[in-house]
Parts: structure tokens; sequence; C-alpha cells
């Protein structure tokens, strides 16, 4: 393989392999998404190593899928396997001068692996808190998983995390050379402007509040919890998006508007065209609904965990909730549906608050995260399994 330094402004070659990506969507997919697209746009060369079955290949990049597995708590997802033989043949073959990890565990594991043997400069970044996603699911797997993750991160040359919450909780648990990198929002498809007369009447034909929640419907997002939303006077709660736990949620909430799974310019439409934007759940190491809403107009009320904490600033662009506060969580949605002058004084700062959150000033911040770990340092890393003690750099 070829030596990892290059010249600061040479076209790099990007291996990225990731634990998700389409047909699923969710947030690790959209963030590959985007930074093959920018790649891309940016004269880089990049290929892309998946689970199941899918697209072969994505902004012009090869996709090369391998054999997944379905997770038994949400067979809709599936877990790449770890298939050290294709990825060490895929390395090879296409050289990188970087390997970006997204959101390792077996497939990155092995990635990891694979990337160490041959001196391969590696960028992993921490986008699912599993963790919290078990606990959600009765999975006691706390004592596993923590250090399963830490000895992925700690055989990396980077790790980039997406909130300043999650960099803490990383820290306090001791995984090594941490990087804050955030998430981008595409200012012009997430626009006020697209805010929908007809889509509101269609909606809500009795002039009720719309109140909307965009995201997976399953359990680990607590989509249920506004079903005590809806017991509120004058409110309409729309749902968008898809899951396992999308009929038991229809039962529970009979007078919600499910649109299903929706992209594209009809997404626009519907963040724009909302009141109020809801989130329920309490694990997101980012949350990028958030944003798109706030990108959109729209205030947004979210729990005081996680990446919200980043993202709304409570009186100004929103309202954050005791994460496990039903209460606290009725009475911010509440001062939001029935004050119209709170709603507008907060909708009037939520663009302004993530309008430089653009992608391709984050995904510009990621290629120079690559180039520094391309670039000769130090000792090597510990390899993966190593029971070596890295501190924080």
């Amino acid at each position: 393989m070829p030596s990892a330094s290059a010249p600061s402004a040479s076209p790099l070659r990007v291996a990225i392999v990731t634990e998700s990506f389409l047909p699923q969507v969710n947030g690790v997919t959209n963030s590959v998404c985007r930074v093959a697209e920018h790649l891309a746009a940016r004269g880089h060369e990049a290929m892309i190593c998946a689970p199941g079955q899918g697209p072969v290949s994505y902004a012009g990049f090869p996709v090369l899928r391998v054999p997944g597995m379905p997770l038994p708590l949400y067979r809709s997802f599936s877990l790449g396997l770890p298939t050290r033989r294709v990825i060490t043949a895929a390395l090879r073959s296409f050289s990188p001068d970087v390997v970006h990890l997204a959101s390792p565990v077996l497939l990155g594991h092995a990635a990891v692996e694979v990337a160490r043997r041959w001196a391969l400069p590696t960028v992993a970044v921490f986008q699912t808190d599993l963790v919290g996603f078990a606990s959600r699911y009765g999975v006691p797997a706390s004592d596993v998983l923590w250090p399963y993750l830490r000895r992925i991160h700690a055989a990396v040359d980077r790790t980039l995390v997406p909130s300043s919450a999650t960099m803490r909780k990383l820290a306090e648990r001791d995984f090594p050379r941490l990087s804050l990198w955030q998430r981008g929002v595409d200012t012009e498809r997430f626009h006020p402007d697209h805010r929908s007369d007809a889509l509101r009447q269609w909606l809500a034909p009795n002039g009720e509040a719309i109140v909307g929640y965009v995201g997976r419907l399953s359990r680990d997002k607590r989509v249920d919890l506004l079903a005590h939303v809806a017991k509120l006077n004058g409110v309409r709660i729309v749902i968008v998006g898809d899951g396992p736990d999308r009929a038991r949620l229809q039962r529970l909430l009979p007078e919600a508007v499910f649109l299903g799974q929706r992209t594209g310019a009809e997404l626009s439409r519907i963040y724009a065209s909302l009141d109020t934007f809801i989130h329920t759940g309490a694990d997101e190491t980012f949350c990028q609904a958030v944003q798109e809403a706030l990108a959109s107009g729209v205030p947004v009320v979210a729990p005081a965990s996680g990446g919200p904490l980043d993202l709304v600033d409570p009186e100004r662009n929103g309202l954050l909730y005791a994460q496990d506060s039903v209460r606290e969580l009725r009475v911010a949605a509440g001062r939001l549906i029935h004050n119209p002058a709170l709603r507008d004084r907060l909708a009037a700062a939520t663009r302004a608050s993530v309008l430089e959150r653009t992608w391709d000033s984050v995904n510009d911040e990621l290629i120079e995260h690559y180039r520094t770990v391309i670039a000769p340092s130090g000792a090597p890393m510990p390899r993966v399994g190593s029971n070596a003690d890295v501190s924080l750099a």
C-alpha cells in the first residue's frame, strides 16, 4: 500500500466503512451520504463498505456490500458482520489515504484491525449511543458495551464526537483523542419559505396548533410520550417516520396524523408547516431532526440531555424539559401550543441559531481531520483488543 502521507492540497482517497447505509434511513446513513457527496464535489475519491442489500454506488463512488445481521429487537436494522477477508481485499485494492469509520461496531471493529495491520490512518465517528439504545430495550449491556467500544476507539487515530454532552460522556470513560465534529444542515432545503397553508389546512382543518415529530418509530425514541401532549386542548400531533413501533403508536395516538417516511420537498414542507417540533428521545448524540426543525423556522421542545443541549437555547429558540419528566414535557409543549406570541418570538431566533452549520463548512472540517491523521506523527496506536491504557490527548 502507498505511504499514508500526502501533500496538504492533494486529492484524498477515503475508504468509508459504515454500520448503516441506504436503504436504511437514519442519522448514520444521512451523515455518510453527505460526506460522500462532499468528497465528490471537492474532487476526492472514495469507496463505501456497508452491510446488507442496497445501492452499489452512491455519489459516483462504489458501495461494497457485505453480509448483515438484523438486530433481534429491531429487525429492520442490519448490523454489519466482521468479514475481515473482504475488508482486507477491498482496502488493498482501493489503497486509501485514510479510513473513515462511521459509528463502528462489528464491521467497524474488523475494519480497524485491518487498517492497523496496514498502518492506515483512521478516523472514527461516534454517532450511536448503543448503551442507551440497549437499555431502552431492557438489555443491561453497559458493562460489556462500554469497554468494547472503548477498545475500538482507543485503536483509531482520532474519534469525532457530535456534541459536547457526548464528548463529556466519552472523556469520563477514558476514550482517547476526542475532537468535536458536529453535523451540518441544508439551510435551503430546510427553510421557512417552504411553509404551506394548504398543507396546514389539511393537517389541522379546525385550526389546531400543529405539533410534529420526525424520526424513527422505535421504543428507544420514546414517541409514546406524545400521548401526554395529545391530551392538551387545541393540538394536532403529526408524526413523520416509520419503524417497528408504528402500529403500537397508532393505537396509542388515534387522533394523530401518521405520514410515514417522507423525504425531499415533502419533508421540507412538513417541517416548515409545523407550529412546534417536539423531540422525545433522550439518548441522542446529536439529533439532526432538531437542527432541521430550527432551520425551518420552528421552535423546538426537547429533552435536556445529549445532542439537543448544543442546539436548543432555552427561551431563545425553544424549550428544554427534564428527560424523564412528563410534567415538564406537558408544560413546555403547552406553553408553545397555547401562546402564539411566545411561539413567534422563539421562531424568530431559530434559523439564525443554525445558519452557519452548513454541510460544506462541517465537511471541510472533516477533511482537515483526515489530513491531520494522515500527516506522520509519533508512535503507532495500540491494536484493537490491546489492554493498553490510552489517556486523553
